[in-house]
């Protein structure tokens, strides 16, 4: 049998390089059990990270693909040889706060019904990020959404609230899950080859009795919050997947009315930011 450690921390890459380095600088830095692994997952980069993990991370354990094979499988890469009691998804752009994983750890330890929990996001300048968790997407949902984006300028969610809170999806840039979570509810969906994967594997969670929290005593910097502003390529992506996770979850009738309103949405809305 496999040993159990109390953490895993689980980071897909692809090409940069750069901001890998300054994540594992953060987690070496940081407050972590003594029981732990990192593991990395390089989705056949081009730019040296390999190289640079070997080099500079001689700990970590490299998993290296010759080409992207995506947001989910990575992971689950990664998921399939984990040890952690607890297991972290983190994304390459984002730097912990070096109390944020022992927060969020205690706050699972103290909420057994809890299968995940994510630390308050933020931005470089220290502002708290939209869109790091939400509602699940139904029709109604996201009619409220684009009303209060459209119309009223603003977000629906408090992204700056304090205290604990429980959410229907948190964001698997930074997400701290039970191993118990994840031998029951299985692995992220790899139809979702990035976006809504988190949204899916909360989603599923929540259906086997599982509760989603936000903890935002633990704090998080995320650089890449940006990317559907900036990446047009990403919207793309991110539209496909709303569509796949609908095609899952919902009926015909509900694919169609989203289908529809995204058409709309799209042509008068400011363009996202995450």
């Amino acid at each position: 049998m496999t040993e159990t450690i109390e953490l895993s921390i689980v980071i897909v890459n692809w090409n940069t390089r750069d901001l890998l380095r300054d994540c594992l600088a953060a987690l070496r830095a940081a407050d972590l059990p003594q029981s732990m692994e990192t593991i990395v997952v390089d989705n056949g980069s081009t730019d040296g990270s390999i190289a640079m993990v070997a080099a500079d991370f001689p700990a970590v354990e490299l998993i290296a693909n010759d080409c992207n094979v995506g947001y989910s499988r990575g992971n689950n890469q990664a998921l399939y040889r984990a040890r952690g009691g607890y297991v972290l998804l983190l994304n390459s752009d984002t730097r912990v706060s070096r109390q944020a994983i022992r927060t969020l750890m205690r706050f699972m330890d103290a909420h057994p019904d809890a299968g995940a929990c994510a630390p308050r996001l933020v931005a470089a300048n220290n502002i708290a990020q939209p869109f790091a968790y939400g509602g699940e997407p139904t029709l109604a949902y996201l009619f409220r959404r684009g009303v209060f984006r459209c119309v009223l300028r603003q977000g629906l969610h408090d992204w700056d609230r304090s205290g604990a809170q429980e959410v229907d999806w948190a964001s698997g840039a930074c997400l701290l899950v039970r191993r118990e979570v994840v031998e029951s509810v299985g692995p992220l969906d790899e139809s979702l080859f990035m976006y809504f994967e988190d949204v899916d594997w909360c989603l599923r969670m929540r259906k086997l009795g599982w509760r989603v929290f936000v903890q935002p005593e633990a704090v998080v910097t995320h650089l890449g919050g940006g990317s559907l502003r900036q990446n047009p390529e990403a919207r793309r992506c991110y539209y496909q997947s709303l569509r796949v996770f609908y095609a899952k979850h919902y009926g015909r009738l509900a694919q169609a009315l989203m289908k529809a309103g995204l058409w709309l949405y799209r042509r008068i809305s400011p363009i996202e930011d995450g």
